[in-house]
């Protein structure tokens, strides 16, 4: 593993060209389907014709089942411990500080939880000693990379809260996943997650960096337990339209009417460009 400051510089030694490709490739093509409302903002300008799309890749038999929910809320209404979780990098732009911030916030709060962060990065060493410091080790669990992304999926419906302290502007497909299980999602405010949770009250949502709001936001939902019952109920109502099915469909649909069939490629365009959060469709 090369060390922290080599990588920076080779992330600052590529930012530049990576962004003038990016900008190049995406003006010329005839088509752009831009994953999250974040990158279609970004980049709708440049491409003659834009649309919003989601790339996400949950099948229908993903999504949780009545019988489950039922059994989902049900469950929340005794006084266990709170369930929280996070599935992603332990990388600076998922805010693993913040998270950890978050935890001993909840901890002063006298707030009971579990928590758990799947996913392995340059952070977790440091969110490790952080929690052992603060004599959470018991109640916060770091499994690291998990390959099998059917249990990742089963640990999230067991959650009763997706907590996400994302520092960069996106739309990270963990939080639709997190829908679809039927787990609301409380995390830093931005214009995709606020689409993404519009029938779950809007109330989920914080300024970034305002950890000491966001524990209030949970300390309040575990206070109340029925309130966050509907919220799972809400949140699986928000999930309900993603499924791969569903946004292959659009995309097919969308190439179907804006590209036409059977003209050849101009010699200068058969190689299609993909880029980092966006698809350049070419005709």
């Amino acid at each position: 593993e090369q060390p922290r400051w080599r990588s920076r510089l080779q992330g600052r030694l590529y930012h530049r060209p990576m962004a003038w490709l990016e900008k190049a490739a995406i003006q010329r093509a005839d088509l752009g389907l831009f994953h999250g409302a974040e990158t279609f903002q970004a980049y709708q300008g440049l491409c003659r014709n834009s649309h919003l799309v989601q790339d996400i890749h949950v099948a229908e038999a993903d999504h949780i089942s009545d019988s489950a929910l039922v059994k989902k809320v049900a469950g929340v209404a005794g006084k266990r411990p709170l369930r929280l979780i996070y599935t992603g990098q332990a990388e600076a732009m998922s805010g693993p500080t913040d998270w950890i911030t978050v935890l001993e916030r909840l901890n002063g709060l006298v707030v009971d939880f579990n928590a758990t962060w799947i996913g392995d990065g340059a952070a977790l060493p440091q969110m490790q000693a952080r929690i052992q410091r603060a004599g959470l080790t018991e109640c916060v669990d770091f499994p690291g990379f998990v390959e099998d992304h059917g249990a990742v999926l089963q640990a999230v419906l067991q959650a009763d809260i997706f907590m996400f302290c994302h520092k960069t502007a996106e739309t990270p497909r963990c939080l639709i996943e997190a829908l679809t299980c039927g787990t609301p999602v409380l995390g830093y405010d931005c214009t995709s997650e606020r689409e993404l949770i519009s029938g779950q009250g809007g109330d989920g949502l914080v300024p970034c960096g305002d950890t000491a709001a966001l524990a209030q936001r949970i300390a309040e939902l575990d206070a109340d337990r029925d309130r966050l019952a509907r919220r799972m109920i809400n949140a699986r109502a928000d999930g309900m339209p993603f499924c791969a099915a569903q946004v292959f469909a659009q995309r097919a649909e969308i190439l179907r009417q804006h590209l036409p069939v059977g003209q050849p490629l101009p010699p200068h365009r058969r190689r299609p460009t993909l880029g980092q959060g966006w698809d350049a469709a070419r005709n």
